[in-house]
């Protein structure tokens, strides 16, 4: 395989979410709020959860079945007289030597009894029951703390609440969870040529499908997404757009704009109106990705992100620097999904001076397939594909070539287990 370097007038996507994280680290401390843990799903942990009680709180029957003492039971065919019924939420008595207590799924075991026999090894007459199996020291019997004992930590700081992960906390009585408050993002698109869906469209112009796109990527992640429209194509007019969204914002967010062309005003505005800490990228597509900040009127600043205007470099750069900037204001660690090992169905014979991401999709015998059209302007490849391949700079590929794959569902929501710092 080739080797170039890149052009050293862009920077490497590596120096860049670098630059990112330094600057995030660096940013006014995240703030947090109590709410209550029914409605805390997609919500980040600002405080570990330690349990105050043993789940379960009780041995309890892991089956509906019968309680013995296994020495009353020593061997397969032993009839024994029930003395006792247990439902789940109840207390039984102490099971008396020599009898078997009735007992359902979820009830405490009584003092006593030391293993459950399921009902289905069991023949109940009107005065007996005949244990056909007789049982094992501990059968059946769910242990008291043996999934989360006292004092326990079960969830902790910086974690993405699953549902699983509010069923822990409701098991351990938490009504309520202390989470890091949303990220709030402002998103503005740029272009005099871009009109809304269900409006009629001129000669010249195109529907603004980034404004669609990015208000859908940014509350996949669970941040909270201001739409402020459409800036024309104005230094003035973007500077006051900008200026007015730092003020309620943690992150202003636009798409096109920011490449080199006369009408491109957002790099001048950021400059105007704060720092531009760096601008394009050696990155395909996605080169004109804009970092920077805001001033707000109190001297604080807002993060600022400026995306390729072509839809699908739009795409594919929220998911390289967005999401973990996303992540880091919602009180997640700093990562990137880490990447898997896949078999390349399909041929790169000419590489890009530029670390290149493509459109891919796994197939059913283990490998990817590659979307034929890879233009930054072909937002159908990000639908039609479930991943994205990393090829490095200079990189071509074989058909049989192992290559480094990522699906899109970690982009947004990248397992905690599987997060490369």
């Amino acid at each position: 395989m080739a080797s170039h370097v890149p052009n050293k007038a862009l920077m490497p996507l590596d120096d860049a979410l670098q630059g990112l994280g330094e600057a995030l680290h660096a940013h006014e401390e995240l703030a947090a709020e109590v709410i209550d843990s029914f409605e805390a799903l997609g919500r980040v942990l600002a405080d570990d959860l330690v349990s105050p009680v043993d789940v379960p709180p009780l041995d309890n029957s892991a089956m509906d079945g019968y309680a013995v003492r296994c020495a009353d039971v020593p061997t397969d065919g032993v009839a024994l007289p029930q003395s006792q019924r247990v439902a789940a939420g109840q207390l039984g008595v102490e099971l008396a030597p020599g009898t078997c207590a009735r007992i359902f799924t979820g009830a405490p075991v009584p003092q006593g009894a030391d293993a459950v026999v399921m009902q289905e090894q069991c023949e109940a007459g009107p005065d007996a029951v005949r244990f056909l199996t007789a049982p094992t020291l501990g059968q059946n019997i769910r242990r008291r703390g043996e999934d989360i004992a006292q004092g326990a930590t079960v969830l902790s700081r910086g974690l993405r609440l699953s549902p699983a992960a509010l069923g822990v906390a409701a098991s351990v009585g938490a009504a309520s969870l202390t989470v890091f408050k949303q990220p709030r993002v402002a998103v503005l698109t740029t272009g005099n040529e871009l009109v809304m869906p269900g409006q009629a469209l001129p000669a010249g112009a195109i529907y603004n499908s980034n404004r669609h796109m990015l208000r859908g990527l940014i509350q996949a992640t669970g941040a909270r997404s201001s739409d402020l429209g459409l800036i024309p194509d104005d230094l003035a007019t973007t500077r006051t757009k900008l200026r007015q969204a730092a003020q309620d914002h943690d992150l202003i967010l636009t798409s096109g704009g920011v490449s080199v062309g006369e009408e491109d005003h957002l790099k001048a505005a950021v400059h105007a109106e704060g720092e531009l800490h760096f601008w394009q990228l050696a990155i395909k597509p996605g080169k004109p990705f804009v970092f920077g900040r805001i001033r707000r009127a109190d001297g604080s600043h807002a993060l600022y992100m400026g995306l390729p205007g072509n839809p699908a470099a739009s795409f594919v750069t929220f998911l390289l620097l967005v999401r973990p900037v996303l992540g880091l204001l919602a009180g997640e660690p700093w990562c990137w999904p880490a990447p898997t090992s896949l078999r390349a169905d399909f041929d790169w014979p000419i590489a890009d001076k530029r670390r290149e991401f493509v459109r891919v999709r796994r197939n059913e015998s283990g490998g990817v397939n590659l979307y034929p059209h890879q233009g930054s302007g072909v937002l159908t490849s990000a639908v039609w594909a479930d991943g994205l391949v990393d090829l490095a700079p200079g990189q071509t590929v074989q058909r049989g070539d192992v290559v480094s794959f990522v699906a899109l569902s970690d982009w947004l929501a990248p397992p905690a287990t599987q997060c490369q710092g």
